[in-house]
């Protein structure tokens, strides 16, 4: 067996599991082949084997080897365009469905972290930091709207107390969500993982999907082997590439950029993050951070349009960080990688069936960690026949971007730019 390596990330680093499982090979049949064993794969695989189907994942690379294994690692509620933005684009009604599932995800995601004593240093307590005045007027609609829906555990913080949380002088105030939190997203994928085969599942690393062969009884092929299954969950994300052609052109990959130091003295982790809380900024091309459980700065930030690879992510993403924190001047970075999130136009994930027979979920816009576990919960459900919600999403529009492969690159920077500019005059 060729071993199929992961980014050279911290997480990677300190995986709590670093086997890796055997390639397909030869001819194997289920009841559901998941295409991807990032969060949506195996949220959807897990939820289905805890319902007693027999289900094999096919993965091209390795357990968490895309976003799912990348991210920052921030539990972050609701969508990357929020339940107002729904509203006004899709009516009351579609923005109440969405609404009441806005926070599910996380609850699912703690769900399985404590049911099956995942080990992937769980922390409370996520922060949105307003930049300018203008943001955290943003940021007090943004409590409104989700106690509106449901969603309580809010503190609004001003320019003062925010600094009890976040030592740095940069911001106008932010938003507390007591119910957000942070993880080891690795660890959190290979838990996820290890509970699916505790269960039966059965997963193929190192085996890129080929094929997907349409019809009555769907027949996921790769290069040494093949799933014949009742049906088939396409979760590859932005690391798909051009399998599905049906899905290609409704998405575009992005990437974004993440450092870690070297582990921090206590005193100087209690200087920067008191609370141990994840922090977020409110700009469009946003910068995120936390402390990971041994007591590191990850610091993230920066979109590059097309998942186009940066020769050297410290040199784009250090002068973030001593932006926020100058006292890490000399501190050390012990690891630097990318990764890529799957954009869509409308920024609202895509969820969907080619036939009756083959789902797919994809397109989170950077805030996938929570929706992607609700995803495979409503995929799971629709298998079964119980499909309203998942129909709520599959119901919203997936227009492409537009000009096409050739122009959507740019158009979208010339917007991020646009963006971008808005947030550093603060208006």
């Amino acid at each position: 067996m060729n071993p199929v390596s992961h980014t050279t990330s911290y997480y990677a680093a300190s995986a709590n599991d670093t086997r890796q499982r055997p390639p397909l090979d030869g001819q194997v049949s289920a009841d559901i082949c998941v295409i991807g064993a990032g969060y949506t794969g195996l949220s959807t695989a897990l939820h289905l084997a805890e319902s007693g189907f027999k289900v094999v994942v096919v993965e091209a690379s390795r357990i968490g080897f895309g976003a799912s294994g990348r991210n920052g690692g921030q539990i972050v509620n609701s969508y990357s365009r929020d339940i107002d933005f729904i509203e006004r684009h899709y009516g009351a009604e579609t923005g109440a469905e969405l609404g009441q599932m806005a926070f599910e995800g996380a609850r699912i995601m703690r769900r399985l972290i404590e049911q099956y004593d995942i080990q992937c240093d769980l922390k409370p307590g996520g922060i949105f930091a307003a930049c300018n005045p203008k943001q955290l007027r943003e940021l007090e609609a943004k409590k409104s709207l989700w106690e509106r829906h449901g969603h309580t555990g809010l503190e609004l913080l001003s320019a003062d107390s925010i600094q009890q949380h976040v030592g740095t002088e940069r911001y106008s105030g932010g938003l507390l969500d007591h119910n957000g939190g942070h993880i080891h997203p690795l660890n959190l994928a290979l838990g996820e993982a290890a509970a699916l085969e505790s269960l039966g599942g059965v997963i193929f690393e190192g085996s890129p999907v080929i094929r997907v062969e349409e019809g009555n009884k769907p027949r996921v092929h790769t290069a040494t082997g093949s799933v014949s299954a009742d049906f088939v969950m396409v979760a590859g994300n932005a690391y798909l590439g051009g399998l599905i052609p049906k899905l290609q052109h409704k998405a575009m990959p992005c990437g974004t950029q993440v450092i870690t130091t070297e582990p921090l003295g206590k005193r100087l982790q209690q200087r920067l993050l008191p609370s141990d809380h994840c922090v977020e900024d409110c700009n469009y091309l946003l910068d995120y951070y936390r402390l990971s459980g041994d007591g590191r700065l990850i610091y993230g930030g920066g979109t590059t349009y097309g998942a186009r690879e940066p020769h050297k992510v410290e040199s784009l993403i250090r002068p973030k960080m001593l932006k926020t924190f100058p006292e890490l001047e000399g501190v050390k970075i012990d690891h630097a990688w990318t990764g890529n999130f799957l954009l869509t136009l409308m920024r609202l994930p895509q969820f969907g069936r080619i036939g009756s027979n083959i789902y797919y979920a994809q397109g989170y816009s950077g805030h996938g960690l929570t929706c992607t576990h609700l995803a495979g919960r409503l995929i799971a459900n629709a298998i079964q026949g119980q499909a309203e919600q998942f129909d709520v999403f599959a119901r919203l529009p997936q227009p492409p971007f537009p000009g096409g492969r050739m122009f959507r690159i740019p158009f979208t920077a010339m917007g991020a730019w646009y963006y971008n500019l808005r947030d550093q005059l603060g208006v």
